[in-house]
């Protein structure tokens, strides 16, 4: 039995993989959607800990496959630091990743940093509003319709804070789905950190636009029986 953990990313909640789901359990394997909270003022390291707390919940000997949807790309793998010899392969998709100290606005350019903290100037000055859809490539009227009623706003430490690794999550495989065409160069990130990468023609939300296409590569990317590797060197 293999368990995907399934982490959203920020303005988002576990909803984010509502259309993901079903389609994962029909091939016969379990998930869990930890909340992280968006709407609350805590940091990248409380969301990692509430990832690694739906960790320790995934019964031991099940395959576990931890992904992570753009901003989650930090929180997954600092999970994963977190509970070494328990996580079998990583993915991330459209993920922000980095080395240790690495944060989301370590990462960004200079005019998406000062964007967000504009954005979040012009409120309490500690959450940062949702963007349209249209941010996130949502541009079908239902779907845009059906993702603006649930974007909340995201707490701005969790783009501030640098992620903090021992260096247990570069023992994890890893591999990095890319959206085409590419809002940010999530392929370039995953390639510094030694992740296979595949490229998935559709949007930022592309499990929300083209869940299916993204369920075929978790469960039979390319490559995938050494790609998945589990931690006992098994395949």
């Amino acid at each position: 039995m293999t368990t995907y953990v399934l982490v959203h990313g920020a303005w988002h909640g576990p909803w984010a993989w509502d259309r993901v789901v079903p389609l994962l359990h029909a091939s016969g394997a379990r998930t869990l959607t930890p909340d992280l909270g968006a709407s609350g003022d805590h940091g990248l390291h409380d969301d990692a800990r509430t990832v690694a707390a739906a960790l320790d919940t995934v019964p031991e000997g099940e395959e576990l496959v931890l992904v992570g949807h753009s901003y989650a790309g930090l929180v997954v793998r600092e999970a994963a630091d977190l509970r070494p010899g328990v996580v079998d392969h990583l993915v991330l998709v459209d993920g922000w990743a980095g080395p240790d100290g690495a944060s989301l606005f370590g990462l960004a350019s200079d005019a998406f940093v000062t964007a967000i903290r504009a954005a979040a100037a012009s409120g309490d000055g500690r959450r940062i509003p949702a963007p349209p859809p249209t941010a996130f490539g949502v541009v079908g009227t239902e779907d845009a319709a059906w993702l603006a009623d649930r974007l909340v706003p995201q707490a701005l430490r969790t783009f501030t804070e640098a992620t903090r690794l021992t260096g247990a999550v570069d023992r994890v495989p890893g591999t990095a789905i890319h959206c085409r065409p590419a809002a940010y160069p999530f392929d370039r990130f995953a390639t510094a950190l030694g992740y296979r990468t595949l490229p998935l023609d559709g949007p930022h939300d592309v499990m929300l636009t083209d869940p299916e296409p993204l369920v075929r590569l978790l469960l039979d990317g390319p490559g995938r029986p050494a790609c998945f590797e589990n931690r006992k060197g098994e395949v």
